[in-house]
């Protein structure tokens, strides 16, 4: 019975490519750990071909405890990527990766203005000429793109899908892969501090409102598939993922009723972001405070 179970494990077909040194994961495992997360690339349990176009990277930045990620259609000729939240501090460590995957960085992306760290997108269009920075028409900054609910923001064949999930700040937006059958599953949701694992952003400045936030996430992010893999923008207690149907049982906050929800958030006795002083008025121009040396064009769609 040994030799023919030793048998049967040394039938079983490899996980990793033959072409790729990369390490690829299978995302059902909900809590990995995030330094295996940034080292991999995003897969599912049956390899489908639509899946295997997407390279996904998760990436940490300490202090402020932000996640950045790295999405890439490798099938593509161009190899055209995007970066969600990056962070000043780390712009040369996510230059130099994409540089050593070989892709081609199209758009550096906010879900939101952070009040917390600097956006390093502004300093990655000074770095990689033709980079595009994104971040939603509602939050009221500089982007070289402003994005509203509903529309798709396409790198390659892939896409992600704009979807409003204000209350943290009035112009929080979530990005969420596409809906279609050339397109990764299970679908993965960008959520910005709209939604964070067992957790949410605290709604008390920037034009915060409990009651919006409650109503995003339970509108446009609980109706996602259940299967949805989320990805926030911090984590502060060692999670990197988690999924739709987890924080729909599990979250402490968002699965109170509202009135319950908004007490727990106008209680929270939260202190002063320290950074915030420097960080939103920063953020509002990309990243980019000096606009005179550094301009930074507000154009719409």
């Amino acid at each position: 019975m040994l030799r023919i179970s030793l048998l049967r494990f040394l039938s079983l077909p490899s996980r990793s490519s033959s072409s790729s040194s990369s390490l690829f994961f299978n995302p059902i495992s909900p809590h990995s750990h995030s330094q295996i997360m940034a080292t991999s690339a995003y897969t599912t349990s049956s390899d489908s071909a639509s899946s295997a176009k997407l390279l996904f990277r998760q990436l940490f930045e300490k202090e402020s405890s932000t996640y950045t990620y790295l999405l890439a259609d490798v099938c593509h000729p161009d190899k055209p990527a995007l970066l969600i939240d990056p962070v000043d501090k780390m712009v040369d460590r996510d230059i130099s990766l994409v540089k050593e995957l070989g892709l081609k960085l199209i758009y550096a992306m906010n879900t939101h203005v952070h009040a917390d760290h600097v956006t390093g997108t502004g300093l990655i269009k000074t770095k990689l000429p033709g980079v595009k920075s994104i971040i939603s028409k509602a939050s009221n900054s500089k982007a070289d793109r402003l994005i509203e609910a509903g529309e798709k923001i396409h790198f390659g064949d892939l896409f992600l899908e704009v979807r409003a999930t204000p209350g943290h700040t009035l112009g929080c937006v979530t990005y969420v892969t596409g809906d279609a059958p050339n397109q990764p599953q299970p679908r993965m949701a960008f959520t910005g501090d709209a939604l964070l694992i067992r957790g949410c952003g605290r709604t008390d400045f920037q034009g915060g409102s409990s009651h919006q936030l409650y109503k995003s996430v339970h509108s446009q992010i609980f109706t996602l598939p259940k299967n949805t893999l989320i990805y926030p923008a911090h984590d502060y207690k060692g999670f990197s993922v988690s999924t739709v149907g987890e924080e729909m049982l599990y979250n402490p906050r968002l699965t109170k009723d509202e009135e319950a929800f908004q007490n727990i958030m106008e209680n929270l006795k939260l202190s002063y972001p320290k950074m915030i002083d420097i960080a939103v008025p920063a953020n509002m121009v990309c990243g980019l405070q000096d606009l005179s040396e550094r301009p930074v064009e507000s154009v719409s769609n």
